[in-house]
């Protein structure tokens, strides 16, 4: 696994490094990825995150993350299937976080910041695996994904700011 992490926020984010490396393997193993992962992981700001959201979107908001697939969900798994051993750092994709949205929201439900940037690590890397909520049967199949990787690594709704 290999995660690639940037920060243009100006603010030290070390602290969330590991939770957010601990969602993505977790993300990978609960799809049954055994292949050596490259993800790329951006903290920005809210209106950098708004002009991404402009640009690739056509929605002028903030937003609180993004996803960027690099591969189609078919090809992911097709990479799963052909994985021998040896192969390193497939790039799967890049998520893109607004911290200052991401603080927002933590208060807003009343949990922490390290739940909050869970939660939408976890959010993005299953846009990354193909998934996604455009219908409500989509989106109920995404919930019950991200709590049950949430769950796994001990960042549950339940977990006070």
């Amino acid at each position: 696994m290999q995660i690639i992490m940037d920060n243009v926020t100006g603010i030290d984010l070390e602290s969330y490094m590991e939770i957010v490396e601990t969602v993505i393997i977790e993300s990978l193993a609960a799809e049954g990825i055994c292949f050596e992962a490259e993800v790329s992981v951006l903290f920005v700001t809210d209106e950098q995150i708004r002009e991404l959201n402009r640009d690739h979107r056509k929605i002028d908001a903030v937003t609180d993350v993004l996803s960027f697939p690099l591969l189609h969900a078919d090809e992911v798994h097709a990479q799963n299937e052909a994985y021998s051993g040896d192969e390193t750092g497939i790039p799967i994709g890049d998520i893109v976080i607004a911290y200052g949205r991401a603080c927002e929201q933590a208060a807003e439900y009343g949990h922490s910041l390290n739940r909050e940037i869970g939660f939408l690590t976890a959010h993005s890397m299953l846009h990354l695996l193909g998934y996604d909520h455009v219908t409500e049967a989509d989106e109920a199949d995404m919930i019950r994904r991200q709590e049950a990787i949430l769950q796994k690594v001990n960042l549950t709704r339940e977990e006070q700011a």
